[in-house]
């Protein structure tokens, strides 16, 4: 078997030395070629050129959820075809890994390469459903690419978060969960919008709801990681199924202290609840507006603002070594 192995060399939660050892352990099973990104958007090209390539059957990528995501958005740039792509395998080697540790692979990127090893003798993988994100037709944002996230992304304050954790990483600071938090309470108290949200959801068939200050779209459970504790914004949210959505129409201090505790006590089970969440599960699509430009983030990369935004859930887009 021939196989791609995408190397980010500033992943932040993995040595040259243990990479080395990762390449040599996944070479004594495959024909392997290692080759480590040099610019942002390299994973992304490297994703095409497997995916056009006639012969590579496996896209390794090392790194943390932004690698992942540029190798998925190179992979899917054609579109989904699980058949005929490449299969993808994840070594987790960031600060959180949602997307590997949601696919209940071990964060210890030694233990989950051997964890990709063994599932590829027993031939074990699944076809994941992802995100896609696009600019809406008849609006500013027209001409926007579209976007293909694997775990969730947002449009609004959690986007203003990682917006604000990316000019911290920029200036030298390591990408810590206290960093976050830090973060999160500055975002809250420079939010402009929190009493009274922009935000409108669309989808065919349905009323809109309207004036959210924060929206986050869900592909998998958990939402994310505060180190070992996952945090369930869609409890349902699955590979499996569409894109669910947690909606919150104010974010007062009462009430971010309300909800701030419910997703830290989240569980599969349970999730955020309240008069003032909107809480939608297995869309196939919709679209959110908004009345001022807002942030958006997909996969915790953060990307610029957007007024509009529309969302659709692929069902079985892409193979997954598991």
């Amino acid at each position: 078997m021939r196989a791609l192995l995408v190397v980010n060399p500033a992943a932040t939660t993995t040595s040259a030395r243990t990479r080395d050892v990762l390449i040599h352990a996944l070479a004594s099973e495959m024909k392997l070629e290692a080759v480590t990104t040099e610019y942002r958007g390299h994973a992304r090209d490297l994703g095409r050129q497997a995916a056009e390539s006639e012969d590579i059957e496996l896209v390794v990528a090392l790194g943390g959820d932004g690698t992942v995501n540029e190798v998925v958005n190179g992979l899917l740039h054609h579109g989904p075809d699980p058949g005929r792509l490449p299969r993808l395998a994840v070594v987790p080697g960031g600060s959180t890994n949602v997307f590997a540790r949601a696919l209940g692979l071990p964060n210890d990127a030694v233990e989950a390469t051997g964890a990709i090893l063994d599932a590829l003798r027993e031939g074990r993988e699944r076809t994941v459903g992802l995100g896609l994100a696009a600019g809406t037709p008849g609006t500013e944002d027209e001409a926007v690419p579209s976007r293909w996230f694997t775990f969730n992304a947002g449009l609004g304050f959690d986007a203003g978060v990682v917006g604000r954790v990316e000019q911290q990483r920029e200036r030298g600071r390591r990408s810590t969960h206290a960093l976050y938090l830090r973060q999160v309470l500055r975002q809250f108290l420079d939010e402009p919008h929190r009493r009274h949200g922009t935000i409108t959801l669309e989808r065919p068939g349905e009323e809109p709801v309207e004036d959210l200050v924060l929206s986050i779209i869900c592909n998998a459970a958990p939402w994310t990681f505060l180190g070992n504790r996952p945090v369930y914004a869609s409890p349902k949210a699955s590979f499996d199924t569409g894109l669910d959505v947690l909606g919150l129409s104010r974010l007062s201090t009462a009430a971010v202290a309300r909800y701030a505790t419910q997703l830290l006590t989240s569980s599969p089970e349970r999730g955020p609840q309240g008069k003032h969440v909107v809480s939608l599960h297995d869309l196939s699509g919709f679209t959110l507006h908004s009345k001022v430009p807002l942030p958006l983030q997909m996969d915790g990369d953060h990307l610029g603002l957007r007024t509009s935004v529309t969302f659709t859930g692929v069902r079985r887009a892409l193979r997954v070594i598991v």
